[in-house]
């Protein structure tokens, strides 16, 4: 998947479309209209964008992804550790913990995703 970089508005779409897809181009203006405050043109202007970017498709009306919201957030999250921490996993989970922040909850879903990635590994 390309690297797929969004401005905070068109997150906000994109959020919407994947809450909602499979979703018609005419319910989507009324739930940007709703939610965003937007008019049909600011919509589908958006929406093209979106689909030459290949994060969606508007095929007979209709709007779906080509890029769901895991994969999306997963490369987001790919390409933070990569920029700003040089591809190091234990940098980026330091500085996260850094603050001291960290449940007991979270670090015993950590744990487990370190023990499924070991087996797996």
């Amino acid at each position: 998947m390309a690297d797929l970089e969004l401005g905070a508005v068109q997150e906000r779409f994109a959020g919407i479309v994947w809450a909602h897809e499979p979703v018609s181009s005419g319910e989507l203006v009324k739930l940007c209209q709703r939610e965003l405050g937007w008019k049909k043109p600011t919509t589908y202007t958006v929406l093209r964008k979106l689909c030459e970017k290949g994060l969606f498709q508007n095929a007979g009306g209709v709007v779906s992804s080509l890029v769901s919201r895991e994969d999306f957030y997963a490369s987001k999250s790919r390409q933070i550790v990569e920029t700003s921490y040089h591809g190091s996993l234990p940098a980026f989970v330091a500085a996260f913990t850094a603050s001291g922040s960290l449940t007991e909850e979270e670090a015993d879903a950590l744990q487990a995703l370190i023990d499924k990635a070991r087996k797996e590994g």
